[in-house]
């Protein structure tokens, strides 16, 4: 919940400790009695495919299409001035535990429903095992953001679970790429039809970008990504709505990112 009395915009951000396992410098904060992730531009690492210091507005490009899905996938997230200098600051989520909406399980425990199986492999033992992931509607919706944002890091880990029952996503910095990248865990639905609830989405969203991308959405997203990945993103959300099912993986590249978690 966020405070009413705080200026999350302007009130002093104050880093409380470093978050070790993200591959950018990361770290959990609190403005005022309000915690935050906070990420600032000067700790990103260069990456060969991505320009150098974008990963925080690619980030909050992320969550503007959240919002205008009208899902909520994605916390409450903005630019804004820290101690390490600008750079990307989100509303901390609190998980449960006790849910792994996505998971790694031996072949022979795969549940028989309410559940999709990804990939089969073999552990350190040499067991057989499977990538599964809830087949649920927060995650077929997780899914579909995933494609159209072009989302080229959707870990296992990147996929909270909150004890409402929400999901929610996070770590979007390498999202929105003008060549395919998608990468992700949550290939159950390869080919399946897309809802009427996904294509409603998919369907708002194309419209916040405008015919010519001059729409709120165009000219928000124009000032945080080139103008090619602007216009990728609307020809991914056209390809959508014009095949209405779910996309199958990229020939010639990873489907899936490394480590899974």
């Amino acid at each position: 919940m966020t405070s009413p009395h705080v200026d999350l915009e302007e009130a002093s951000l104050e880093i409380v400790g470093r978050i070790r396992v993200a591959s950018n410098a990361t770290f959990r904060a609190r403005i005022g009695d309000v915690d935050v992730v906070y990420k600032p531009i000067a700790g990103e690492n260069p990456l060969w495919d991505f320009p150098d210091g974008t990963l925080a507005g690619r980030e909050v490009a992320a969550f503007l299409v959240s919002e205008s899905l009208g899902w909520g996938i994605v916390p409450r997230t903005w630019l804004r001035d820290g101690p390490m200098g600008p750079g990307m600051v989100q509303l901390w989520q609190e998980i449960d535990g006790a849910q792994s909406p996505v998971d790694v399980v031996p072949t022979d425990e795969v549940p028989k429903d309410g559940a999709r199986a990804v990939l089969e492999g073999v552990d350190e033992d040499d067991r057989p095992v499977a990538l599964v992931h809830e087949d649920s509607a927060a995650l077929r919706r997780m899914a579909v953001f995933d494609a159209v944002v072009n989302n080229a890091d959707r870990k296992g880990g990147h996929v909270l679970p909150l004890a409402d029952g929400r999901r929610l996503g996070v770590d979007h910095g390498v999202t929105f790429h003008a060549e395919p990248k998608l990468r992700t865990v949550l290939w159950g639905w390869v080919g399946a039809s897309l809802d009427a609830d996904e294509l409603d989405g998919v369907t708002r969203l194309r419209a916040d970008l405008g015919t010519d991308l001059d729409g709120d959405l165009g000219r928000r997203l124009g000032g945080l990504l080139s103008t090619d990945e602007v216009s990728a993103f609307a020809a991914r959300c056209d390809r959508l709505l014009r095949t209405a099912r779910f996309p199958r993986p990229e020939a010639g590249m990873p489907p899936v990112p490394w480590p899974l978690f």
